[in-house]
């Protein structure tokens, strides 16, 4: 049993989040490890702003093709997940080298949105998504690109 499924199995436990039967299809390791970075990068200033919950949720809407209520499910599970994780490389390796550049470059830039979402960016923040940009293998190019891409594609600044 991997890492993740152990946690994901501790977190279903502990905080009773275990998905509702059909809730989300084919729900995997990787999908919720990404789902436990986005939370780790939203909590990054010791705060989950109401905009960088709203931001995720809506992420999680959009990716998984779920409902309010199942995202909100799965955001909980994966907020479990973050607690119980060390280090986000933890869950960057559950995510597997198997997700492609285009894969990779869009959660880097989900995860750009989300952090910047409050409409401020402090500096470790910024330095989390960088460490992440670089964690997902992708060099300074491309993180640098991910930033911009978010902050154009949500009318915000993703600088700070």
């Amino acid at each position: 049993m991997s890492l993740l499924a152990r946690l994901r199995a501790y977190a279903d436990d502990v905080f009773g989040t275990a998905a509702s039967p059909g809730a989300v299809a084919d729900e995997d390791d990787a999908g919720l490890a990404a789902i436990a970075l986005l939370v780790h990068v939203a909590r990054a200033d010791g705060m989950l702003a109401p905009a960088e919950a709203e931001r995720l949720a809506r992420f999680v809407e959009s990716r998984f093709s779920v409902s309010r209520g199942e995202a909100d499910r799965l955001i909980a599970r994966a907020s479990a997940v973050d607690a119980q994780t060390r280090d986000m490389s933890a869950l960057v390796e559950a995510i597997g080298h198997d997700a492609g550049p285009e894969e990779r470059m869009r959660l880097l830039g989900m995860a750009w949105a989300v952090a910047g979402a409050d409409g401020a960016l402090d500096e470790f923040e910024d330095a989390l998504v960088w460490r992440l940009g670089g964690l997902l293998g992708l060099d300074e190019a491309a993180i640098d690109r991910a930033r911009t891409g978010a902050g154009a594609q949500t009318g915000e600044a993703a600088a700070g």
